[in-house]
């Protein structure tokens, strides 16, 4: 793990300063952070579909074939690129009604590193559960907007008030975002690929 990496769970309010730094030394450094981490998600899950599986009735185990899992998780891959990136765009504009100027390089970047903690989430993938996922998912929301709320004004270089409102403006539109396409790409792969389903006795 990278020094910002870990500082954003051990001292988080000076792991931006030095992902700022980074950013200015080095514009593209957060696209390893993003396409590296969104590995994490997308292969867990497919090892858990495909050999952990999970269970909707007490006596069976559901799992998916390879070739369903492989799309599910190539699609799942591009939609978190695709997000953070969208993020990073909105984030962006919404920067003009600030005393902030970024860059939409710099955009992107805060959106890849505020997003961490969904990346790290998506370890339980290799154990598919319902409860599991929805008190992880919630804790790792739950982490996300504390960097978000903390991390917008210092990464701006914003006063405190108006970091405030920023941060609220850019949750709620991420919210929105997370939400719209996550659905989207769900139905599009249960809807258009057609998934098929394995289904063995449990043991």
């Amino acid at each position: 793990m990278s020094a910002p990496l870990v500082k954003l769970f051990t001292h988080p309010e000076f792991a931006w300063k030095d992902i700022r730094e980074q950013e200015q030394a080095h514009p593209s450094h957060y696209l390893a952070h993003l396409l590296l981490l969104a590995l994490i998600p997308t292969v867990c899950l497919f090892i858990g579909t495909t050999w952990t599986g999970w269970s909707l009735a007490e006596n069976e185990t559901v799992r998916l074939n390879s070739a369903s899992a492989l799309q599910l998780c190539v699609l799942l891959y591009l939609t978190i690129v695709a997000g953070v990136v969208l993020m990073g765009a909105f984030i962006r504009w919404m920067s003009r009604t600030f005393e902030a100027r970024p860059t939409l390089n710099q955009c992107i970047g805060f959106a890849a590193y505020t997003a961490t903690p969904y990346f790290l989430a998506g370890l339980l993938g290799l154990y598919p559960n319902r409860w599991l996922a929805a008190i992880v998912l919630l804790a790792a929301s739950a982490y996300a907007t504390f960097l978000l709320f903390v991390g917008l004004p210092k990464f701006m270089n914003l006063k405190k008030e108006q970091g405030l409102l920023y941060s609220a403006s850019v949750w709620g539109v991420g919210l929105l975002v997370l939400v719209t396409i996550l659905v989207e790409m769900i139905l599009f792969w249960f809807n258009v690929l057609q998934p098929e389903y394995l289904r063995f006795p449990a043991g």
